[in-house]
């Protein structure tokens, strides 16, 4: 592979370690290959065996990392102190501090802690930073409400059950700086999200005479509220609460009904508005008419999380309750106001409801977000009454900062692993490059050189995403690339459909990663099942084995193909299409139904996160892309168009679409 020996040649060239006087000759990749797979495997004795034969080796810091993690239980400060100095300034350092701070804490070990931190660059562990703050509070003698705070947020924000920040709570409940309503909440948002581990530890620092009971409503929440009498105490009306929200999850009627009956008399305020916003998102993630009723009996929006008012939001769009949507944003928190989702349905609210005052504030709202950085801010655009243009590039990079990218050793090393296959470690590794080593990240000109070096040496998803970081500025170029680009152009144009469209799917699908695979089993540029592909070979009469799925014209070829037959499928509906691509087509079919809207309101209630995401992320893109090769003003909206039932007049489904 002509790449991977160019590669080679520059990295051995350019990255400079502290390697000992006797260092040996350069390892060779297969060795560094056979440590990962070592390390995969927990092989502690290969992958000790293996690192002598690493040492010299570009990657040289990945194999001592995987080599010493493997072992980390075992290994002794000295040595962690060893390799912190050897490989200093190098991600793999910082990531060893990161895993050896966390066992530091599980260990209470907070001297050689707070002395290890002071160091650590990355910052973004939050269990570690609830550690951080454990030691201060320790060193100091008293906790602060800022300190507090952070503990709070990190522990509600954390799905999976941790020590560092399930300590830190207890500490500050126990100072009176956090309430024991905090860690209900957090076993409430644990039990929405099937992390029952989370919600008992949260149950056992308030209530732990409660955990019997606990115990009942996660073996089974039905039976729990059938025998249960009533909800006296504190503890007993959590425990509704946590049972009902575990039933809402799977039956949102039936917790409703029982909200309705015996239990809403005998819980808070409170405690209902949250379990009406829980039922109210449940049924609203199943496109349920149901949905605004439940969200009509919350009292006060301010006692419903950001997930369940962007649920309200999206229920009430749907039905057109444009004063509805104002409310709910405005209960959001401050974070999530300030997102263009929500900035974008907060304009259009306050414009379906008329008035000067609210017509001007929905221009400003509309105006802070306008451009072609996203799906809302293309929207906003165009609602100002303009259209996607290719933004003004930035000033050429000079010289002096491409060489600063090219003598970067963090971005070579990462770019050098990606080489070879271990593009995993070669993504963290050049992330940890532009977003970490300095706090802030790279400013926008070394974002802009980076994603530069990854662009040409054809390593497009860290171009794209480098680039994607720029705040003073857009290089279009960098953002939408177009490799292939005659295959592209001509494949799409022998059967009818918009180059710009198969650009923005395929950005999207995998960034221009030849060999991608998914974890569910999807490969090549434009993510082919193996099962899609077969079908769509037959269906188009192409001679095809399995093994050609990953061949760039072949791959093109079907995925062009079965995107065709899904957007005829879809009488030509760019987001259904797209929606069918992503979660296959009876899901579509199945989510247009309704009332017929706004395309935009109806990618905003697509039920799946990911396939949400994806429709309005390949639609943006395509616009983008349009710009770019008709050098004309595109229209999003033009591409939305609108969602609703099959007409009558329109073709059968085509019913073995796969």
């Amino acid at each position: 592979m002509q790449f991977r020996s160019i590669l080679a040649a520059l990295l051995l060239g350019s990255v400079v370690l502290a390697q000992p006087a006797c260092a040996q000759e350069a390892g060779s990749d297969d060795v560094i290959l056979q440590m990962k797979q070592a390390f995969q495997r927990g092989d502690k004795a290969r992958l000790a065996a293996l690192l002598p034969a690493a040492r010299g080796h570009a990657l040289e810091p990945w194999a001592a990392y995987w080599e010493l993690k493997a072992r980390l239980q075992e290994a002794g400060s000295d040595e962690v102190q060893a390799f912190l100095a050897r490989y200093a300034g190098t991600y793999q350092e910082d990531r060893l501090r990161n895993d050896w701070l966390l066992l530091l804490g599980q260990r209470r070990q907070w001297d050689e802690f707070a002395a290890l931190h002071a160091g650590f660059r990355m910052r973004d562990d939050r269990e570690v930073q609830c550690y951080a703050i454990l030691v201060d509070v320790l060193t100091s003698g008293q906790a602060t409400p800022e300190q507090a705070e952070t503990v709070r947020r990190n522990w509600l924000g954390q799905r999976d059950l941790d020590d560092g920040c399930l300590t830190a709570a207890d500490r500050m409940i126990a100072a009176r700086l956090m309430s024991p309503n905090d860690a209900w909440r957090k076993a409430r948002l644990a039990m929405e999200a099937n992390r029952t581990s989370a919600a008992r530890a949260a149950v056992t620092l308030v209530a732990p005479e409660a955990l019997p009971t606990f115990a009942q409503v996660g073996a089974s929440a039905a039976r729990f509220l059938s025998g249960a009498a009533s909800a006296a105490s504190k503890a007993r009306k959590e425990m509704v609460v946590l049972a009902l929200i575990r039933m809402a999850a799977s039956d949102p009627d039936t917790a409703a009904t029982q909200l309705e009956g015996k239990w809403g008399p005998m819980l808070s305020p409170e405690e209902r508005n949250w379990l009406w916003g829980s039922i109210g998102r449940q049924a609203a993630q199943k496109l349920s008419p149901q949905a605004p009723g439940y969200f009509a009996n919350v009292t006060k929006n301010g006692d419903l999380t950001d997930d369940m008012l962007g649920w309200r939001v999206r229920a009430a769009l749907r039905m057109g309750r444009w004063k509805e949507v104002e409310s709910a944003v405005d209960a959001m928190s401050e974070e999530a106001r300030q997102d263009a989702t929500w900035v974008y349905w907060k304009a259009r609210a306050l414009a379906a409801q008329g008035g000067a005052r609210r017509q001007e504030e929905s221009r400003e709202l509309l105006q802070s977000i306008a451009g072609t950085r996203g799906f809302y801010e293309l929207l906003a655009l165009e609602d100002l009454g303009q259209r996607a243009q290719v933004p003004t590039p930035p000033e050429p990079l000079t010289p002096e900062e491409r060489a600063a990218a090219r003598s970067n050793a963090s971005l070579q090393r990462a770019l050098y692993a990606i080489g070879i296959g271990l593009r995993s470690e070669g993504v963290r590794e050049w992330n940890y490059a532009t977003n970490l080593h300095e706090r802030g990240g790279m400013d926008d000109r070394a974002l802009l050189a980076a994603a530069d070096l990854a662009c040409q040496r054809e390593v497009y998803d860290r171009c794209i995403n480098t680039s994607e970081r720029t705040k003073g500025f857009i290089s279009a170029e960098q953002r939408f690339p177009m490799p292939f680009h005659d295959t592209v152009l001509r494949k799409s144009a022998d059967i009818g459909l918009d180059p710009a469209y198969v650009y923005g799917l395929i950005r999207q699908e995998s960034r221009f990663i030849m060999d991608a695979r998914s974890g569910v089993g999807a490969s090549g540029l434009m993510q082919l099942m193996p099962a899609t592909a077969r079908w769509t070979a037959r269906k188009i009469g192409l001679d095809y084995a399995p093994s050609m799925i990953t061949d760039r014209e072949t791959n093109i070829t079907l995925g062009t193909s079965y995107l065709k037959l899904a957007l005829d499928d879809f009488d030509g509906s760019m987001p259904l299409a797209a929606a069918a691509y992503n979660a296959g087509p009876g899901r579509p079919r199945a989510w247009r139904n309704g009332p017929v809207l706004d395309a935009a309101i109806w990618a905003e209630n697509v039920p799946f996160n990911e396939t949400r995401d994806y429709v309005k992320k390949v639609l943006a893109n395509t616009t983008n892309y349009a710009a770019l090769i008709t050098g004309r003003p595109q229209s999003l909206k033009d591409r939305l168009g609108t969602v609703g039932p099959r007409s009558a007049a329109e073709p059968e489904p085509n019913k073995d679409l796969p």
